[in-house]
């Protein structure tokens, strides 16, 4: 391992573990943690390439969407006829966040 190699902490890689609900063991976030800083390695040397007068291969688009077009909307009965839960006129979900 090179002294310059960029390398998140057991923290990081758990902190980011949890927040996708990963159960990982010690030496899976001990491999990751050395894949996520090769990728992070990587990615800081793509930033470092000079692409001064480097024209893109695919030309731009500004917008290549259609045009917006006002069209009736389905009432809410009608949304919601197959709903698992609902709440009045919306759509009830379980709570998916934590609260620290």
């Amino acid at each position: 391992m090179r002294d310059s190699q960029i390398r998140p902490s057991l923290q990081e890689v758990e902190h980011v573990a949890r927040l996708a609900r990963l159960d990982l063991e010690p030496d899976e976030l001990e491999r990751l943690a050395l894949q996520l800083g090769s990728v992070l390695e990587y990615v800081g040397r793509l930033a470092e390439v000079d692409l001064e007068g480097v024209q893109p291969d695919i030309p731009v688009r500004t917008n290549v969407f259609r045009e917006d077009q006002p069209a009736p909307s389905l009432s809410p009965e009608v949304v919601l006829a197959n709903a698992p839960a609902r709440q009045g006129d919306y759509f009830h979900i379980p709570r998916i966040l934590e609260e620290d």
